[in-house]
């Protein structure tokens, strides 16, 4: 299937390694121009390469902090004018909601809220002016599983996913669409920083965590990061104009609910 995005200016955020990257490559093999962003420029260097020998495709890179003015700003001048924008950073470990004071609620919205709007407010316009554009954010399944202990990632995620709502449906007449990417258990970085966070004296080690979490999954494994690549890249495409303002859940079947 030809994907139409040959050529196309690719921006994404968080994309020097895991399911970041695995989208960089995706669209990159189907001949669009990308531009990765992460915070670490010897990882951002090392995944460019990659990229370019696996793809031949033009890959940039580019140091900053989506979290902050100054990080954007440097994000944004080294891709200003994308066809196409990722979204994605990390999230909050698990916890007990009672430990969290204010300032843990407002850098979780401002880790995993705030950011993706402030990008989609400084691009989407540009993409409507000219015709054409795709945005996506990856979110998470928690905010259709919400899980008590990863109450900061549910609360900040579910803000973006609700503004996403209502944004998607205002842009699509002009060629551009908005979708949340909802991933289960993938092998990532991610998952494994994850998973050492829920360890705890006397429990089970981390190798019997990762398995049961793995054996509970109706699909019996993690997800592999190029399957969530190759989604990403379809809803890039230009078959896929008529996706909006939806919440797709990638995981392996997890989540219990028929709608």
């Amino acid at each position: 299937m030809d994907l139409g995005i040959a050529g196309r200016r690719a921006l994404l955020t968080g994309a020097s390694r895991g399911m970041g990257r695995a989208c960089a490559m995706a669209v990159a093999a189907e001949g669009a121009r990308v531009t990765i962003a992460a915070r670490d420029p010897a990882q951002l260097e090392r995944t460019a390469g990659e990229i370019r020998t696996a793809t031949g495709a033009v890959v940039d890179w580019v140091a900053g902090d989506v979290t902050t003015e100054a990080g954007r700003a440097a994000i944004l001048a080294a891709c200003p004018e994308p066809d196409i924008l990722l979204n994605n950073a990390g999230g909050k470990p698990p916890g007990d909601f009672r430990d969290w004071d204010r300032d843990a609620w407002v850098s979780a919205v401002d880790l995993m809220m705030l950011p993706p709007i402030l990008m989609m407010r400084d691009t989407v316009d540009g993409m409507m002016a000219r015709g054409w554009g795709r945005i996506v954010n990856i979110v998470s399944r928690s905010v259709k599983i919400p899980q008590l202990e990863m109450g900061l990632s549910n609360g900040a995620r579910s803000g973006l996913v609700g503004f996403t709502a209502g944004l998607a449906r205002q842009t699509v007449a002009k060629g551009v669409t908005i979708n949340n990417l909802l991933p289960g258990i993938f092998d990532s970085d991610a998952q494994r920083e994850h998973i050492e966070a829920m360890l705890v004296p006397g429990g089970p080690s981390y190798d019997e965590l990762r398995a049961a979490r793995a054996a509970g999954n109706p699909a019996g494994r993690y997800g592999r990061p190029e399957e969530i690549g190759a989604y990403f890249a379809f809803l890039c495409s230009t078959n896929a104009g008529f996706v909006t303002g939806q919440n797709l859940l990638v995981d392996g079947g997890s989540y219990p609910g028929t709608y």
